[in-house]
């Protein structure tokens, strides 16, 4: 009988030192104490997301662990030319053994952000199934009952080339602004609202395309293409689309996220929204449109710019920078308030097409001002004079 050699192998030998061998106070802890709470105990939402994406100014110990071909790495301040508190502070130098210790305060002010909706993948996918969930409810039971047929002829013609042309803004913005500017920003707080704020901006460009299809099967004679026309060659509809491509263009990822939730959305977006379509529908038969208008209205409105005034609030009244921010903001302004009043006067032609007339423009645009009036304030930042044209 022939005994097989036995081989060398080495034999493990465990020191203690892997991952979860140790025991220690917090070992079977379900919450995190490696960041400081905005209030007196760390939510879920601070628990998923805060110190997720890593920092060398932080707890990074050793460097970026990815970088770019010109050498830089990770994410870097200067995406932006806002600052906040502790961003003229070089990296700390990293090598084995230094430690993540980092300078003596436990973040730079970037990393004081927290979105006040509180998002993360869990409440993005909640949040949109229910929103889809109702629209496809609300848009079966206007087929059922038929109501697509109290339409107004004029009214038809209007949500096939102006409603759908609004679809171009949502799904330019969500996937050349927001996405974007989440890449570049240097938090996982920020990617969270940002990337949620990419997909609300997707999600309602879906469904107004979803709802020209149905109405393409609903309504004889409906042109479900005249959207395309109305975007690439109406001349009330060349403002808007010629702002909205600037705003895809810019490469500073805090002017992108300011210029879009802070100025051409309230004297743009909820000018088209609120001030004309939500109020021309009813009178011209229409109950269905709104709803499906309104939830993006509502994306808007009670979330996307509850965290961008948090963002920036954060920014006006930093401990080091407020000042440069807020001279800087006010450049932007300077830049992108002409543009999104000429884009909204571009829009004005819209006002007199349906048979049931919506409310005077020009109280919509005052409305829409008296808006963004209301947001800069919030801010502590003053009207632009360019407001006034």
């Amino acid at each position: 009988m022939t005994t097989a050699a036995e081989r060398s192998v080495p034999k493990p030998v465990f020191t203690d030192a892997e991952a979860g061998a140790k025991e220690f106070p917090d070992s079977l802890a379900r919450r995190y104490n490696y960041f400081v709470p905005k209030k007196r105990k760390q939510t879920h939402y601070e628990d998923v997301t805060v110190e997720v994406q890593p920092d060398p100014r932080h707890y990074l110990s050793q460097g970026w662990l990815y970088g770019f071909a010109d050498g830089r790495g990770g994410y870097p301040l200067e995406w932006t030319a806002l600052k906040a508190w502790g961003s003229d502070r070089p990296v700390p130098e990293r090598f084995a053994g230094s430690g993540g210790q980092g300078y003596e305060w436990p973040a730079h002010g970037w990393h004081e952000f927290r979105d006040p909706n509180e998002e993360w993948e869990l409440t993005l996918y909640r949040y949109n199934s229910n929103v889809v969930r109702q629209l496809t409810q609300n848009i079966d039971a206007a087929r059922q009952s038929k109501a697509f047929e109290q339409w107004n002829p004029n009214w038809v013609q209007f949500v096939a080339r102006n409603v759908g042309a609004w679809m171009h803004v949502d799904h330019g913005l969500g996937l050349y602004l927001f996405a974007n500017a989440n890449r570049r920003a240097p938090t996982n707080m920020h990617n969270n609202a940002i990337s949620v704020n990419s997909m609300h901006r997707i999600r309602a460009a879906q469904d107004l395309a979803l709802y020209n299809l149905t109405l393409t099967e609903e309504i004889e004679g409906f042109e479900g293409d005249a959207h395309v026309e109305a975007w690439n060659e109406d001349p009330a509809w060349q403002g808007v689309r010629r702002t909205a491509e600037q705003l895809t263009g810019i490469d500073d990822w805090c002017e992108a996220i300011f210029a879009a939730n802070i100025v051409f959305e309230p004297l743009v977006g909820e000018l088209f929204r609120s001030n004309l379509v939500q109020q021309a529908a009813p009178g011209n038969g229409d109950f269905v449109t709104p709803t499906v208008v309104g939830a993006g209205e509502y994306d808007f409105a009670e979330r996307d710019l509850r965290y961008t005034k948090a963002m920036f609030e954060l920014l006006t009244n930093d401990k080091e920078f407020a000042e440069h921010n807020i001279a800087l903001m006010g450049q932007w302004l300077s830049t992108w308030v002409p543009r999104c009043i000429s884009a909204a006067r571009t829009l004005q032609p819209l006002w007199s097409q349906p048979d049931a007339k919506p409310p005077r423009f020009e109280d919509g645009l005052d409305r829409a001002k008296n808006r963004f009036s209301g947001i800069l304030a919030g801010l502590g930042l003053p009207n632009p004079k360019e407001l006034a044209q």
